[in-house]
């Protein structure tokens, strides 16, 4: 029975206290540590043993370990003789195996019964394992003083460096520390340390482990000094990793050279940021080609307590402001529903109780798609998705992965477009992640006959909205462009949320994808807090400094041709040519088209001087020519940045009734009908209320009506400002041929 007892008296996991999590990069860096449960840095087991090590350990600790099988009775009559002479215990005679033993028990005391069972389990163990198992289970369980267990954790405590890296002297400090692990305190018995580590150096040199420079050089290191922190290069990556059930040694993609760099770029930022109390910062990038990640910060490194320094920015919910709208665009061109250079709506607008704004009180009227995108314009881009559709959207972005809609789409409605729903850095970065790696493996992908869409995005709509972000200009909050620099074109969008709490910029290369997002982790929000201000500096400096990581990388995107054509569309409109259009080309995805032809070019009759629009009844010899004519408020506003457009030739006397109505009119201010709120002065004295409207005939007489009575004309510039009583009002305009536009609104006292 006894010997069935010994044969099975070893567990079969020898060691089972909780272990420290370490997360290593894609050579095998740490990078970040997480402690065990008990409170100790004990790490997994080192992959090898340091030939240095392993023969500073056997000879300071048990010199004959490779000549018994777990008990060296030399060593047990030479501790019974040392410890006769002294009086007292001071040599057990254990050997290597019979303490890793004494290990596995939870270190019982030291008595003469617990050798006996020491000794037993040893020769077990040495039936069980190899003379290099039983060393590694030595080391990587060994104490190393404080709450330092292990090889692993004492190489990285003391000398901030895995263990194939440590020096003869560094080796020597550890073999010694387990027999008496105090001694690593700074203050306590340093003197007795280091005699400790010397001696086993020069006992390596008598053993010719170590020549006589080596020991010269080996004497002369310092002792380590307090325990160091371990790395803490992608703390957030590692708690996400935790929070996953990951344990133990956990490896990544990331690249930590490349993790401390982007730590170098968030810290310059940060430093100016903080400046005007923005505090937090996340960056994320991505090799393309791999599709992996090789840097994560989902904070600023080393932020103060009451910043939230442990909030993973990369996965909160944030809004996005314009950052969707790549995605709109590149929707609506993959239906065929649009063109790049077609032109959108840029006026002051009301939808029922929203009224969208660009991000400077100036309109176009009438703006390129492609440029409304660039310059993130959001009225154009409320107008596309009125047409494209809010449920369309809605339900598309789910299916594109942004998690975060929870609520139905009336829910969010045209805001949708301008961050009126939440999205993740993540999310939005593995978006830009799909067009790039649409790209870069088309042809391949084409060749094999395998898919190549990408949430269900064709390859000509992903390229069209890449190609269209590469312009390295976009406009602040002041309307001024700012220029960024940048070696190799970059495909990039930035977002700005309402109120200043949330600026993004994520871009794209053939190599990599970089998403930023800065702000405060409260949501409190900042003046100057924008994408192009805040974040955009940080994005191209990433890449630039990720230019030495991939020199070889391609220049841009090739283009997927078969997933392209070009179409003859209107100069101008950038719609198809209708039969009065001026004619250029423009590439767009080889889809149906679901576009009309120009809707502004039309031919009109006109006196021989120009000088009229006429009819063939009152002049015969009128000339035929075509026009390009907006409607009347897009018209008012375009005209503003384009003066070669031109409005329509007042009629010629006595020929305009003979084709009926002209009806051009329509408001500029107010926008639509509802509530105006009567403001006052420095003096306290109740301001007029402000009307304008805009005509196709620029020589027309406007009549002014307030509530059925007339007020008065205008011709040429058609404002007017009139005191208003508390109350409702109705206003109209009428011109001389009939046509009138009317406004009915509820005013408010000035209070």
């Amino acid at each position: 029975m006894l010997t069935i007892g010994w044969w099975n008296c070893l567990p079969d996991d020898l060691f089972t206290a909780p272990l420290a999590t370490e997360l290593l990069d894609r050579q095998g860096q740490l990078l970040s540590a997480h402690i065990a449960k008990d409170g100790q840095w004990r790490m997994p087991a080192a992959d090898s043993i340091p030939p240095i090590l392993e023969a500073a350990v056997v000879a300071f600790e048990d010199r004959r370990f490779y000549h018994h099988g777990g008990i060296d009775a030399r060593s047990v009559v030479r501790a019974l003789v040392d410890n006769l002479e002294a009086g007292r215990v001071v040599s057990g005679g254990s050997t290597l195996t019979m303490q890793v033993a004494r290990m596995t028990r939870g270190g019982t005391h030291r008595n003469l019964w617990q050798k006996f069972i020491e000794a037993a389990i040893a020769l077990r163990l040495e039936m069980r394992y190899s003379k290099a198992e039983l060393l590694s289970l030595w080391l990587n369980n060994a104490p190393f003083g404080g709450n330092t267990v292990g090889l692993t954790a004492a190489s990285y405590r003391y000398f901030g460096r895995p263990p194939a890296t440590l020096s003869a002297a560094e080796a020597a400090t550890l073999a010694v520390l387990p027999n008496s692990p105090a001694l690593i305190h700074p203050g306590r018995n340093r003197d007795a340390l280091q005699s400790k580590r010397n001696r086993l150096l020069h006992q390596l040199a008598t053993d010719g482990t170590l020549t006589p420079r080596a020991l010269e050089l080996a004497l002369l290191e310092p002792l380590p000094g307090a325990p160091l922190a371990l790395p803490r290069d992608a703390p957030h990556y590692l708690q996400r990793r935790l929070a996953e059930g990951a344990r133990g040694r956990v490896p990544t993609t990331l690249d930590a050279q490349l993790q401390r760099a982007i730590a170098g770029v968030i810290d310059r930022h940060h430093r100016l940021l903080r400046q005007n109390q923005i505090h937090n910062m996340a960056v994320l990038i991505t090799e393309v080609r791999s599709g992996e990640v090789v840097a994560y910060h989902g904070n600023v490194p080393d932020l103060k307590a009451e910043h939230a320094p442990s909030v993973d920015l990369i996965t909160a919910p944030r809004s996005p402001g314009s950052l969707l709208k790549p995605f709109l665009y590149s929707l609506a061109l993959d239906a065929g529903e649009l063109l790049p250079k077609q032109l959108l709506p840029d006026v002051p607008t009301s939808f029922q109780n929203f009224r969208p704004a660009n991000f400077t009180p100036e309109f176009d009227g009438a703006v390129a798609a492609d440029e409304a995108l660039v310059r993130s314009l959001n009225i154009p881009f409320v107008y596309l998705l009125r047409d494209y559709g809010v449920a369309r959207f809605h339900d598309r972005l789910q299916r594109a992965g942004f998690a975060h809609m929870g609520q139905p789409a009336s829910h969010y409605g045209l805001s949708l477009i301008l961050g009126g729903a939440e999205i993740t850095l993540e999310e939005i970065h593995r978006w830009f992640l799909g067009l790039a790696q649409q790209q870069s493996i088309y042809h391949t992908r084409r060749q094999a006959n395998l898919p190549t869409d990408v949430a269900g995005l064709g390859a000509g709509a992903g390229f069209t909205v890449l190609d269209a972000l590469r312009d390295l200009r976009r406009p602040d909050e002041s309307g001024d462009y700012r220029r960024f620099e940048s070696h190799r074109p970059v495909a990039w969008k930035t977002g700005t949320s309402f109120g200043f709490r949330d600026a993004w910029a994520v871009g794209a290369t053939p190599a990599y994808v970089v998403s930023v997002w800065v702000g405060n982790a409260d949501g409190a929000g900042r003046p100057g807090l924008i994408g192009v201000q805040a974040a955009a500096p940080v994005l191209f400096d990433v890449f630039r400094l990720l230019e030495s990581y991939a020199p070889d990388a391609p220049y841009w995107f090739t283009p997927p041709d078969d997933a392209l054509r070009s179409v003859r569309s209107c100069s101008v409109s950038g719609y198809l040519a209708g039969v009065d259009c001026p004619t250029t080309t423009q590439l767009t995805p080889r889809v149906h088209d679901q576009t009309l032809p120009c809707p502004f070019h039309h031919r009109v009759l006109l006196t021989s001087d120009g000088a009229y629009r006429t009819t063939r009844q009152c002049s015969p010899d009128g000339v035929l020519t075509n026009v390009f004519t907006l409607p009347p408020l897009r018209a008012h506003f375009y005209r503003r940045r384009h003066v070669e457009y031109r409005d329509l030739p007042a009629w010629q006397a006595g020929c305009s009734g003979q084709i009926g109505r002209d009806r051009g009119l329509q408001f500029i201010y107010p926008e639509g009908s509802g509530v105006l709120s009567a403001v006052k002065n420095w003096r306290g004295e109740l301001e007029p209320f402000y009307f304008a409207v805009s005509t196709s005939d620029p020589r027309a007489e406007l009549f002014w009506h307030l509530d059925g009575r007339y007020v008065r004309s205008t011709t040429v510039y058609h404002q007017l400002s009139l005191p208003l009583e508390p109350g409702l009002h109705v206003l109209t305009v009428t011109d001389a041929s009939g046509s009138s536009t009317k406004r009915r609104f509820m005013v408010r006292g000035g209070g």
